[in-house]
């Protein structure tokens, strides 16, 4: 019952939050400030919810070191992302046409916050940790990489291959981040960097969801394999080999950390976070 209720906790506070802030989405200013009370109150109902199933310190999410974590992982999620932009740039595929708008930039903030605290909460927080302790972190890791591509088969630029894109990609490279940190604020904010760096300065379209007006006025052609045609960058092959780079590095430094799980079919002992501050 315990994964029932997290998962209901999780998905209320989203689903609640997420239709608020579409509703604001022509105020980004009004959308920073939801956008950011989303993320607050889903990490609150995280740690009441999971405290009171498992009766244990929550200590995924716990705020020592929760700042250096996030940062760390938002610095990595820009790096990865730009290194598909700067690649595109190269290439001729990606043109900047000028300055875009800030106040579009400061509304994917709020929006990309949001969407990156209820999703890593829900998919790494509460789907694969629970999956590890019985199916080990190998098919854990496959299975809610795939749940995750699946789940954006329903957004309006979707194609078969920008799904299985996402699930190798960010399933693979969140969950890593998870793996080898054993704490949510790394994914968090890797996950809040690479999507802030795609739609709030480089504007392009993030997962088929439509065009975005950030930092950068921008234009992407060229062949899909390389630029992502309508789904946008996350469906070029460029982010599936940066991002592959990234889980092989967490996924190196969680086996050198012993945090990799095996299958089993008892419950294993919560890992504890004891490098968060590294």
């Amino acid at each position: 019952m315990k994964l029932v209720w997290q998962i209901l906790a999780v998905v209320v506070i989203a689903a609640a939050g997420g239709q608020a802030v579409n509703l604001l989405d022509d105020n980004p200013y009004a959308t920073l400030v939801l956008g950011l009370v989303v993320a607050a109150l889903s990490v609150l109902v995280y740690r009441w919810v999971v405290a009171r199933t498992e009766n244990r310190p929550v200590t995924e999410l716990q705020g020592q070191g929760a700042v250096p974590a996030a940062l760390r992982g938002l610095l990595i999620g820009v790096a990865a992302f730009g290194s598909v932009i700067v690649n595109l740039y190269w290439l001729g595929d990606y043109t900047v046409q000028g300055w875009g708008s800030v106040s579009g930039a400061v509304g994917q903030i709020g929006f990309m916050a949001a969407a990156a605290v209820t999703e890593e909460l829900m998919f790494r927080g509460v789907l694969f940790r629970l999956a590890e302790r019985r199916l080990g972190t190998w098919i854990s890791l496959v299975l809610t990489g795939l749940l995750f591509g699946a789940m954006h088969l329903t957004n309006e630029h979707a194609t078969v291959w920008g799904g299985l894109a996402i699930a190798i990609e960010a399933g693979g490279m969140l969950g890593a981040a998870y793996i080898a940190t054993r704490t949510l604020w790394v994914p968090i904010g890797l996950h809040f960097g690479w999507n802030f760096a795609e739609a709030g300065i480089f504007s392009t379209e993030v997962s088929g969801n439509g065009s975005n007006n950030g930092l950068l006025k921008s234009s992407t052609s060229g062949p899909e394999l390389l630029t992502g045609g309508d789904f946008g960058p996350e469906a070029s092959m460029y982010s599936v080999v940066f991002c592959v780079l990234v889980t092989i590095a967490f996924l190196l430094l969680a086996r050198r950390r012993g945090r990799l799980m095996p299958r089993r079919g008892r419950a294993v002992r919560e890992i504890q976070p004891a490098t968060l501050a590294r």
